[in-house]
C-alpha cells in the first residue's frame, strides 16, 4: 500500500527546507517530494513520512538534513551547457588580467551549485584554452561548491561516462580528459592539470561564507530556480560582498533577476557586473 503525504506534513517539509536552505518547495513540487521521500522511506524501514520528518527535524547533527537535500536536488548538466558563457569567460578573463596592472595575478572563480562537477572543470579548460590561445601563463583557482554531498563525491572523482563528454571537441577530449581501460572502459576522467586546479566544498546558501578572497567570476546558473524572490535578494547581496570590483556574476539562461534589488550592471541577458 503507497504510504499517504498528507497536507500537514508535506508543508512541515516545505517550511523545514526553505528555512534550512531557501528552497522553495512548492505545491508543484509535491508529487517530486513523495517519490524522493517515498525511497529513503523504503529503504530505511521508516512508517510514515511524518515520522521521517520528525527525524529530520530531531537531528541536531544536521546528517539527516544532508540526506533529505540529497534526495531532492536535481542535478541535470553536462560540460560546456550554456556555451556562450564559456566564450565569454575566456574573451574577458584576459581583459581582467590586463586592467590589474599586475603582471601575474591569480583569477579566482566561483562555481556555486557546481552539481557533479562538469561546469567547474569546463571553466578550467576555458581558462588553460585562454593561455593557449592568448599566448599567456597565468594563474587561476576554482572553487565549486554545491548542497549535495553525493554530487560533490563525483566532482572531487572526475570520472564521467563516456557520453557524458561527446559534445566537447575532439581536441579538448584528447587535450583533457583520460579514456578509461579494462574496467573502466566506457569511462573518462578528467586530467590531473584540471584537477589540480579545481577545489571543492560542501556549502549550504542559508548558511555564513567562508571566502578570505573575491572572486572575479562567479557562476551561480541555474540555481536561483529553486528560490522565491526574496531568498533571491539575500543570495545575490550575500554573493556580491565576495565579487571583485567590476568582476561578473554569471546566471542561467532560464533565469532571472527582475524583482530582485541589487548592485550590478546589466551586460547582456544573464551576465552582470559590480559596478
Amino acid at each position: 500500500m503507497e504510504m499517504e503525504l498528507t497536507d500537514d506534513t508535506f508543508w512541515k517539509f516545505s517550511r523545514f527546507v526553505k528555512q534550512n536552505a531557501g528552497i522553495n518547495l512548492h505545491e508543484g513540487k509535491r508529487e517530486l517530494l513523495k517519490a524522493r521521500l517515498g525511497k529513503i522511506l523504503r529503504e530505511r524501514n521508516i512508517a510514515s513520512f511524518e515520522q521521517y520528518y520528525n527525524m529530520v527535524a530531531k537531528d541536531d547533527s544536521g546528517e539527516e538534513l544532508r540526506i533529505l537535500l540529497d534526495a531532492i536536488s536535481t542535478n541535470h548538466t553536462y560540460f560546456f551547457r550554456e556555451s556562450d558563457h564559456f566564450s565569454f569567460l575566456k574573451d574577458k578573463v584576459i581583459e581582467i588580467l590586463d586592467g590589474s596592472g599586475v603582471r601575474r595575478k591569480e583569477v579566482r572563480i566561483w562555481s556555486a551549485g557546481c552539481s557533479s562537477g562538469e561546469e567547474p572543470y569546463s571553466i578550467a579548460i576555458t581558462l588553460f584554452e585562454a593561455m593557449r590561445s592568448n599566448k599567456r601563463d597565468f594563474d587561476f583557482r576554482i572553487l565549486g561548491t554545491d548542497i549535495s554531498t553525493k554530487v560533490l563525491e563525483i566532482a572531487s572523482r572526475g570520472v564521467y561516462e563516456e557520453e557524458k563528454v561527446k559534445d566537447v571537441p575532439s581536441e579538448l577530449k584528447v587535450r583533457y580528459f583520460q579514456k578509461g581501460i579494462n574496467r573502466w572502459e566506457g569511462y573518462v576522467r578528467v586530467k590531473r592539470q584540471l584537477r589540480d586546479r579545481v577545489h571543492f566544498r560542501r556549502l549550504n546558501f542559508m548558511e555564513d561564507f567562508f571566502f578570505k578572497k573575491p572572486f572575479h567570476f562567479i557562476f551561480l546558473r541555474n540555481v536561483m530556480i529553486y528560490f522565491d524572490n526574496s531568498t533571491k535578494e539575500i543570495l545575490v547581496g550575500k554573493i556580491c560582498r565576495f565579487l571583485e570590483k567590476n568582476g561578473y556574476l554569471i546566471i542561467g539562461h532560464s533565469e532571472s533577476l527582475t524583482g530582485v534589488k541589487h548592485e550590478l550592471r546589466y551586460i547582456r541577458p544573464s551576465i552582470f557586473q559590480k559596478k
